[in-house]
């Protein structure tokens, strides 16, 4: 049978387990703590026992009697020491190293596949219940990125499963039927294709933007407001929405490319999803007390439900309640993408649902010194 490290003489690897060496640790300690006493004894006691026999009958107390009497007492002594040290400490060890066997159980759990086990430690504060705490943190933290992703990868597939379903059934449509109008299938073709390529990019920067390993550089994010802003434009004259970049120079350090598609993003979203007719759209950059960089884009429209707001940020969560055209639906990664950026440059993301209607948008990043 097996033994494991903390709990038999000899680890996994075959070396000996902590709670051994632990056990003669003890041991050790109590067979060196017992023989300098005996070191002592000897050196301020008998050394100054006469070594003759002087006396009545030449029995009196001499150096060679006392030696030859304490000396067998002294090795019963050293020898329970011993033992008592290695039984103890034995003891002693497992009852200590306790807490880190369930911490071990809960790895290889962990490491099977099971992210809902949690230590679950009680008791005084210490520093085993300081690390099983922090374990229980970071299972809590990896099952929620693990569930995250997997509802990410499932929807993705979804998502991209959809124009390529629609693509094949258009084919199958134009090879059945030859009189068809083959200008009609290939003008709805590039259209769904169109789509298709537009959702694996967002999908590939969504993903760049989670691994955070992109090249720095300084950035004033009221340049790229006015160059998102002026991108837009047409699309905010189409729909009859008044389209305002207000504010001074917010300087930070990151990506200029990821942080244009950030505002441009923000400014898309907020000029579709507003009203029919009629509405604003403002953009605002400024540099806030504290080394913070602030873009903020408030636009108008039907008043949302505060339980809503928090999933606008889930990947493929369009918002239904808000007003949108099926020409700009989009596949519901612009806000998605948006977090994924501000958190790839240590940001913070805010929305919060205008009284009037609309929402206003809020990203803080640090500001470059």
């Amino acid at each position: 049978m097996r033994s494991h490290g903390g709990h038999g003489g000899r680890g996994a690897r075959g070396g000996l387990s902590a709670r051994l060496k632990l056990a003669l640790s003890y041991a050790g300690f109590l067979a060196v703590a017992g023989g300098l006493l005996l070191a002592v004894v000897w050196a301020f006691i008998f050394r100054y026992v006469p070594d003759n026999s002087q006396g009545l009958l030449g029995i009196s107390p001499n150096r060679y009697l006392l030696v030859h009497m304490f000396a067998p007492a002294a090795a019963a002594a050293m020898a329970f020491l011993l033992v008592f040290g290695l039984l103890g400490g034995w003891l002693l060890a497992g009852r200590m190293l306790a807490p880190l066997a369930r911490i071990t159980d809960a790895a290889r759990r962990a490491g099977s596949g099971s992210l809902s086990h949690r230590v679950g430690m009680t008791g005084r504060r210490d520093e085993f219940r300081e690390l099983s705490d922090a374990f229980d943190s970071m299972l809590e933290q990896l099952e929620s990125h693990v569930a995250e992703h997997r509802r990410f990868a499932a929807n993705a597939s979804h998502e991209l499963r959809t124009p390529l379903a629609i693509s094949r059934t258009l084919l199958d449509v134009a090879r059945r039927d030859p009189a068809r109008d083959r200008g009609e299938v290939i003008e709805r073709l590039h259209a769904v294709n169109a789509r298709a390529i537009e959702l694996t990019e967002a999908l590939l920067l969504l993903g760049r933007g989670d691994r955070a390993d992109f090249p720095r550089e300084d950035v004033d994010l009221s340049l790229l407001a006015e160059e998102a802003a002026e991108t837009l434009l047409p699309l905010a004259e189409r729909r009859g929405i008044a389209l305002d970049v207000t504010g001074g120079a917010a300087r930070t350090r990151g990506s200029a490319e990821l942080l244009l598609r950030l505002a441009t993003n923000l400014v898309q979203n907020a000029v579709v999803h507003n009203l029919p007719a009629g509405g604003t759209v403002t953009v605002h950059t400024e540099e806030e007390d504290g080394g913070t960089s602030v873009l903020r884009v408030e636009n108008t429209g039907r008043p949302l439900p505060p339980e809503l707001v928090p999933t606008l940020t889930e990947p493929f969560q369009r918002g239904s309640a808000r007003v949108r055209t099926d020409e700009h639906a989009g596949a519901g990664l612009g806000l998605a993408i948006v977090r994924s950026v501000v958190r790839a440059h240590g940001g913070a993301l805010d929305l919060a649902p205008r009284p009037a209607g609309g929402l206003l948008v809020t990203v803080r990043l640090p500001r470059t010194p």
